[in-house]
């Protein structure tokens, strides 16, 4: 009986990993869109999503069975809502990725920038890291590695600062970047949300370890920088 509960749990961790490797994939693929100008690239991440979406209903499914039937207690009981909580995480930074693929569709011909395309580029390498490192964190439930993942959010932060910032001035010297421009404050936007999502998902590692849920979304602000 408790090796038919655990390979359940067992296979609650793969399915998690499973989707987060997806999500990460959407992220990297819609950036990688959205700076190439590819279109069909685009379209293929918001296709994709509907799988990314089923996982989370099916994950949820599985944890809302496995405590009713099984009614867990301690870690078990952790584990199950690590895993609850940390799946609509990852399905909120899909969704965000499906955001920034209808942006590069929604773009017809707009005037681009070349220097403030190069550095969203730069914001989603940092974020595609800090997304394999938190589900390596999650795979090993390794609590110090979460911590310090939550702490890099900064640097994602304070790029997206900076884009916003340089969007801004750029519309001031062009005004045919306007909209072009208009796109890269938004697309920044979603690429922070997703920063804030991989940090809950570092929350989630925490408690699974200690029980207790710790803040560690804390925003910045970078004018003296």
């Amino acid at each position: 009986m408790r090796r038919a509960y655990d390979e359940e749990l067992e296979q609650l961790h793969r399915k998690f990993y499973q989707m987060g490797c997806m999500v990460n994939e959407a992220i990297y693929k819609s950036i990688k869109a959205f700076v190439k100008h590819d279109k069909e690239l685009a379209k293929g991440v918001i296709d994709e999503d509907k799988e990314i979406n089923q996982y989370e209903h099916d994950l949820e499914q599985s944890c809302i069975e496995l405590i009713a039937l099984q009614q867990p207690v301690t870690t078990d009981l952790r584990k199950i809502i690590t895993v609850m909580k940390a799946s609509a995480d990852l399905e909120r930074m899909g969704d965000h990725a499906v955001s920034i693929a209808k942006s590069t569709i929604r773009v017809k011909g707009n005037k681009r920038n070349a220097t403030v395309e190069g550095m969203i580029s730069d914001a989603g390498e940092k974020i595609k890291k800090m997304g394999e490192d938190i589900l390596s964190a999650y795979v090993e439930y390794d609590k110090e590695r979460a911590l310090e993942i939550a702490k890099y959010d900064y640097l994602v932060d304070s790029l997206v600062h900076d884009i916003k910032e340089a969007s801004i001035a750029e519309m001031k010297k062009d005004p045919e970047l306007v909209l072009g421009a208009t796109d890269y404050i938004m697309v920044s936007t979603y690429i922070e949300r997703i920063g804030d999502y991989i940090t809950n998902i570092s929350e989630w590692i925490v408690y699974f370890d200690t029980g207790e849920i710790q803040e560690l979304n804390t925003h910045h602000t970078y004018e003296n920088l």
